[in-house]
């Protein structure tokens, strides 16, 4: 079954009591919507609250169709990692982003590929921790680590004992930015965060990259979609295709370049794919040189 197939989980305080018991695991605000919780709704998963899932409504009260753009992206990612671990030749991951375990995992798809494949998630939900530490484990050739750490906080990534441990960052490593960026608002310093990331990376590295885009919007529905998000309680920014490309500077962009992630290698007829519009999510892969 795939993911567009799953239902949703509807409910409210008293379904997030039942799951995770009288009280809810230490350092969660089950009073915050989180991204990682709000994707997994929009994916048809239960490990999510209430305020994500109304968080999740709002977002859709202006963009309906944003479930469907959730699984296209999932659905690239299981195709980029499978191009990467396996024509690229890539056997090294730094998916930060990482969000709530679901079928297709980086590792899954990397170490079906090549069984020696490491891999080093990275999220900020606890939530996505308790269920890492569970789910996340490697083939007995390769490796698996998770890092609690915020995109935000590069340094704080890169300087973590568990990704020297598991990488080996004198060796090509796949950095997957999926569906993460959007959430890093421009006083942050989107662009000097990717630089500062691939600085740490040598030749041969790759930059993999999905991003929500405002390309199809109308200036009337742009402004609804930007009020809309701000009610959501997630801080989010829609970039249009110059802006998202200005990420891929000094970069090699492989074929097709920067394209819509439903037209990114894909493994159906053109006219079996949902619309390019509807989906809204810019993509791109990148070789470093």
């Amino acid at each position: 079954m795939g993911c567009c197939d799953l239902h949703f989980r509807r409910g409210g305080a008293a379904d997030d009591e039942s799951r995770w018991g009288v009280e809810v695991p230490p350092g969660i605000d089950p009073t915050k919507a989180h991204p990682s919780r709000r994707y997994n709704y929009w994916l048809g998963g239960k490990d999510n609250f209430a305020v994500d899932r109304e968080s999740a409504e709002t977002v859709a009260s202006a963009f309906p169709t944003v479930r469907l753009s959730a699984c296209e992206n999932r659905a690239f990612l299981k195709r980029v990692v499978t191009y990467l671990a396996g024509e690229a030749g890539i056997h090294q991951f730094l998916d930060i982003g990482t969000g709530l375990p679901s079928a297709g995992n980086v590792h899954e798809v990397a170490q079906a590929i090549e069984p020696t494949s490491r891999i080093v998630y990275v999220d900020n939900d606890p939530v996505v921790l308790v269920h890492a530490r569970a789910l996340l484990t490697s083939a007995p050739a390769g490796r698996t680590a998770y890092i609690e750490a915020d995109l935000r906080d590069p340094e704080k990534i890169l300087a973590d004992t568990d990704l020297a441990h598991t990488l080996d960052l004198s060796r090509p490593v796949a950095l997957m930015l999926v569906a993460t960026m959007h959430f890093v608002t421009d006083e942050h310093d989107p662009y000097g965060i990717v630089r500062r990331l691939l600085s740490a990376l040598p030749s041969g590295s790759h930059l993999v990259m999905t991003h929500a885009t405002n390309d199809f919007l109308t200036p009337e529905q742009y402004a609804e979609s930007v009020e809309a998000n701000e009610r959501s309680g997630v801080p989010f920014r829609l970039r249009s295709t110059e802006e998202f490309t200005r990420f891929f500077d000094g970069l090699e962009l492989l074929p097709p370049g920067i394209t819509s992630v439903v037209d990114w290698r894909p493994e159906i007829p053109e006219e079996q794919r949902p619309s390019v519009a509807d989906v809204s999510m810019l993509c791109a892969v990148a070789r470093v040189p």
